[in-house]
């Protein structure tokens, strides 16, 4: 948007009486912006051209299907059945992923969250992982009755994998921005 300081008066009262006398077509007026002002930048302006909201909002749908995932697994299977079960592993990873898509869709209107946002995403990570080593230790203890329920934690692990990347992708985008709003 482009900012002037231009004197608003009429000039030319004269010249138009004149014209007017001599029967010419009335000259039209204009004001044009003389000097161009640089816009002011918002905070976290070069992250938010990233647009994080996208992957935070991907983040919280990931999240929501993982909780899902633990649903089922909780109605369909026995407590101790798995490990995937017994610790919770869907729901709590599920949980952790909604909020940290929450905070980063936040970060456009609050932009104080930024480092609550990296050290959410950061947490998301080494939860994930934790949960992806006690997934993979059900699958090397899985037996021909329980088919349903590899695929299932199957599925879950690659859910899992897709919200890893987004948070690695969110943590490298934040953390570059501190690194470059620090003095």
């Amino acid at each position: 948007m482009a900012c002037a300081d231009v004197d608003m008066d009429i000039h030319g009262t004269d010249e138009e009486l004149l014209r007017a006398n001599r029967r010419e077509p009335p000259m039209m007026r204009h004001y044009q912006a003389l000097e161009l002002l640089p816009d002011n930048k918002r905070p976290l302006h070069d992250l938010l051209q990233k647009q994080p909201a996208v992957l935070g909002s991907l983040q919280v749908v990931s999240g929501f299907l993982s909780v899902g995932v633990g649903i089922v697994f909780a109605v369909t299977q026995e407590m101790g059945e798995s490990l995937f079960s017994l610790f919770r592993v869907s729901q709590l990873t599920g949980a952790l992923f909604i909020v940290a898509g929450v905070v980063s869709n936040l970060l456009f209107k609050y932009p104080a969250l930024l480092p609550v946002s990296l050290m959410v995403n950061c947490g998301c990570i080494i939860v994930a992982v934790v949960a992806a080593c006690l997934i993979s230790v059900d699958l090397a203890h899985w037996t021909q009755e329980n088919d349903q329920h590899l695929r299932m934690e199957v599925l879950e692990l690659c859910v899992m994998g897709l919200e890893v990347f987004l948070s690695a992708v969110l943590c490298f985008w934040f953390s570059k921005e501190r690194l470059d709003k620090s003095p």
